[in-house]
């Protein structure tokens, strides 16, 4: 099992329990059987680190999936069942559950707006704009409701961007250092204007290059320059109510931070039966 995953967990589980579950140690821990009830429609996904939560406190404790990861839910769906020791189940349930609501969440909004977009060419891309802590989780739902992951961090791609630029003097000289120094890592270029485009679009070397807050007439017009030279993603301002005029631009790439920062949790609820 992946170890970024088992600390994610076990942090989270000790965020919760500190020194220990005082309300669950009342219990006669007696084995129970327990359900996840959604209340809304939804992506699942999480159903990895849900498991380990209460597999971290009783390894005996049996859970049975009736959905698939990344399939749709509607309200009043049973996700998955559960037997074992009370206490377990009892101590183990709101960190389990925030671990599935939250990444069910980000996986929905990925993939509500993907379907937007279903008709053209572009592509929904995710940020490092992650809950702390969360950035791997996220970024896997982000992939289960259909988008694609932009870079994981700061460690595994150049991204040139106004104050980058500034700082060295200049994008030719921005880039030629980036070159020399990290020859095998992807280089995306920001601009915010069609002659900084023009610029970006000269130079060699370059994986994509980010159009950010263009209007959709300029990014129109960064399409066609850019044709067959770099490919393009546009971000900033972009949101649900404007999502496919963007993607309509013929732009290859759309960046959206809100799928991973403003989110609502699926409602979901554990009972016993």
């Amino acid at each position: 099992m992946d170890k970024k995953l088992q600390k994610t967990v076990k942090q989270a589980l000790l965020e919760d329990i500190g020194v220990g579950d005082i309300s669950s140690s009342l219990l006669g821990n007696d084995y129970i059987s327990a359900e996840v009830i959604s209340r809304d429609r939804a992506i699942i996904c999480g159903a990895e680190y849900f498991d380990l939560c209460f597999l971290s406190l009783d390894s005996d404790v049996e859970i049975e999936w009736k959905v698939e990861e990344g399939s749709e839910i509607v309200p009043g769906d049973v996700i998955c069942s559960l037997y074992g020791k009370s206490q377990a189940i009892i101590t183990a349930e709101r960190t389990a559950l925030n671990f599935l609501q939250i990444l069910s969440a980000t996986a929905t909004q990925t993939n509500y707006l993907v379907s937007l977009i279903a008709g053209t060419n572009a592509q929904l891309l995710d940020t490092r704009k992650t809950i702390p802590g969360l950035r791997k989780a996220q970024k896997y739902a982000v992939k289960c409701g259909g988008g694609l992951n932009h870079r994981m961090g700061l460690y595994d791609c150049i991204m040139l961007k106004e104050n980058h630029i500034m700082s060295i003097g200049s994008l030719e000289k921005s880039l030629e250092k980036a070159l020399t120094k990290y020859p095998n890592k992807p280089i995306i270029v920001e601009v915010e204007t069609l002659d900084q485009l023009r610029t970006a679009l000269s130079i060699k070397g370059i994986m994509r290059i980010l159009c950010d807050n263009f209007s959709t007439s300029e990014l129109r017009e960064a399409v066609k320059l850019s044709e067959g030279v770099y490919p393009l993603e546009a971000s900033g301002g972009i949101n649900e109510k404007n999502i496919v005029d963007y993607a309509e631009t013929g732009v290859d790439y759309i960046s959206i931070g809100s799928i991973t920062k403003d989110i609502f949790s699926i409602d979901l609820s554990l009972r016993f039966i």
